[in-house]
Formats: structure tokens, sequence, C-alpha cells
């Protein structure tokens, strides 16, 4: 080991850049979240945590995001409705 090292081209920061596409946060996730997700790491023998939680949240967003369809067609209803009200009047 040497006994004296030259930082003087040393960045602070990060390691290895953001990827494309991502944005680097700060976020306070609950302790025993933040367990079951390392935990979950550790059984599958190895990974990263958070590119779990990112893919869980992924997952969530997919499952909950409504198709414009499903948006619209109430709407359509509706005012359907009330044209054929007015002309049954």
């Amino acid at each position: 080991m040497d006994t004296e090292y030259d930082f003087s081209q040393g960045k602070r920061g990060a390691i290895e850049p953001t990827g494309e596409g991502k944005t680097r946060i700060t976020i306070r996730l609950d302790d025993d979240i933040l367990t079951w997700f390392r935990e979950q790491v550790h059984l599958a023998g190895g990974g990263n945590y958070q590119t779990l939680i990112n893919n869980a949240l992924c997952e969530y967003v997919q499952q909950h995001r409504e198709p414009l369809k499903e948006i619209l067609r109430p709407v359509v209803r509706e005012e359907l409705s009330q044209i054929n009200m007015r002309i049954n009047e």
C-alpha cells in the first residue's frame, strides 16, 4: 500500500453517472420497508435494492394507469345520456 495518495484529480459525488432516463433523488422510506427490500435482494442472491424498489413502483404504476378509453367512456355515456334526455323532453 502506498504511504501517500494523490487525490488532486479526485471528484466528489457518485462513482457512476446517472443513466439516461434516470434522476437521482433523496427519498425517505420507513425502516421496515427498506429492510424488506434489502432482505429480498439478499434472498435472491444479490442485486440492488434500489432497482427492486424502482421495479416495484413501475409495476404499481402500470397496474393503476387507466387507459384513456376507460377515462373517456363514462364521460361520453353521461354526455349521450343528457342529449337523449333533451331530445325526449
